[in-house]
């Protein structure tokens, strides 16, 4: 398969149809990505594609400073934070995973195993979802999608030690919220 820069090349010098193979390379882990961070499968699909159709568009102004893959990804994050400031939800991602049935398809493990993995990441979805957008966005492209320090630092315009303390304090208040979590269920 070719590098990012050729086929942005072979768009930029007249063949749009180039540009579905960048589609093809990227639009999976993108999906991936920005479902971790808005937990809704339409509206990531959403996101998406709208990211992909302004990526196509703007294709000129793309500098290579960084790679596609992180300017793609600034287009969807600024897209989804976008949507989700207009949107402010008024139902819990819980509350539609149920109605939507977006849970994990059995895989053959014990019940009771399946129970308790529910039960953690449910608590994990609460923790997440208790954290600003900030410290979110950081835990979801540092721990689901491994990104280093520098691609974070890119993807959300911020300076590498910002992006360091802010995954710091993302990383106290998840446990913290896990931690609350915790304590309630055993009060119960």
């Amino acid at each position: 398969m070719l590098e990012d820069s050729q086929i942005i090349a072979e768009v930029l010098n007249g063949d749009p149809a180039a540009f579905e193979q960048l589609v093809r390379k990227h639009q999976d882990r993108l999906f991936n990505t920005i479902f971790h961070l808005i937990r809704d499968r339409e509206e990531a699909e959403d996101v998406v594609q709208e990211a992909l159709v302004k990526s196509y568009v703007k294709l000129s102004t793309f500098q290579g400073q960084s790679a596609f893959y992180t300017w793609l990804y600034r287009i969807a994050f600024n897209i989804a934070l976008g949507k989700q400031r207009r949107k402010r939800a008024t139902t819990s991602v819980d509350e539609a995973r149920e109605v939507r049935g977006l849970e994990p398809i059995d895989d053959g493990e014990r019940p009771g195993d399946r129970m308790e993995q529910a039960e953690q990441a449910q608590e994990v979805r609460r923790a997440l979802d208790a954290l600003n957008e900030q410290h979110r966005a950081i835990l979801v492209l540092r721990e689901m999608e491994g990104c280093c320090y520098e691609v974070i630092s890119e993807v959300l315009d911020l300076p590498i030690g910002t992006v360091r303390s802010r995954l710091h304090r993302a990383r106290i208040q998840l446990r913290q919220e896990l931690e609350q979590g915790m304590r309630e269920r055993l009060s119960e």
